[in-house]
């Protein structure tokens, strides 16, 4: 019944429940919230989906949610199991509660996805732009290498409705598309990063695609050789070398067109 408050925590969400955990290293500190995972759901489940949605996706985010923690539970192991961010999944603490999420969690206490009879790595994501794809292809090295085994229930398939539309199309970035580049500021870009630096820059080879159309790598061809990048490395070049004012890229669910 006890709420603790995190004072220097650079947000509004700062009470939270159960134990904080004060770790000391060196100059720094790390805060862990300890709590019980049907807990710990109540302050993740409203802030990965808004409470006001219909009762069947709150219940099955609960259950992924869910299982995406337990997945990641190693308590003889490290000080902490998910970060309270993207990086695992949002965490927002007391004042994340929402009540109508609650209930959802109350009704579905416990249950979670299995394969084999092994909690599943229940990823989840906001938009998938009419597709998913398998595992093997996202989880790829910095050069497009496939470094992952394929894991049966990550698999890549359509996610639109029999009319052929998107399940997500009303999601702000179920579309999306950037400004027109010249062929010269697509080489300061891409120059920028030592990663995709090619000199100047004279072709884009996009043809290694996964079941979705998502890049799995791509080549960069210019007047100092060649490059292979994994498609996120390509993305997150492009996104850095933009100038700040351009809509970025935002996945690597992404085509080129030539400027007519």
């Amino acid at each position: 019944a006890s709420t603790i408050q995190l004072y220097s925590k650079p947000s509004i969400y700062d009470l939270y429940r159960g134990t904080l955990r004060v770790l000391a290293s060196g100059p720094k500190v790390d805060v862990v919230n300890e709590l019980p995972l049907e807990t710990y759901l109540r302050g993740v489940v409203p802030a990965e989906m808004p409470a006001s949605w219909p009762v069947e996706a709150r219940t099955a985010q609960t259950i992924a949610a869910r299982s995406y923690a337990a997945y990641r539970l190693h308590p003889s192991t490290g000080t902490f199991d998910v970060y309270d961010d993207t990086r695992s999944q949002v965490y927002g603490g007391v004042k994340r509660e929402a009540a109508a999420s609650d209930t959802v969690i109350a009704t579905t206490t416990g249950q979670v996805l299995r394969a084999g009879g092994a909690i599943v790595n229940a990823l989840f994501h906001s938009t998938a732009g009419g597709a998913t794809e398998h595992n093997e292809n996202v989880f790829v090295s910095a050069s497009g290498g496939k470094v992952a085994s394929p894991v049966g229930y990550l698999r890549g398939s359509s996610d639109r409705d029999p009319s052929g539309a998107s399940y997500d199309a009303g999601s702000p970035y179920a579309t999306w598309q950037t400004r027109a580049y010249s062929l010269a500021e697509l080489s300061s870009i891409f120059a920028a990063d030592p990663r995709t630096n090619v000199g100047t820059l004279s072709g884009l080879d996009l043809r290694n695609r996964g079941v979705s159309g998502r890049l799995i790598s791509v080549t960069l061809v210019g007047s100092d050789g060649t490059r292979t990048v994994s498609g996120d490395v390509f993305v997150a070049a492009f996104n850095a070398g933009r100038s700040p004012a351009d809509a970025p890229l935002r996945s690597s669910l992404l085509d080129l067109s030539p400027i007519p």
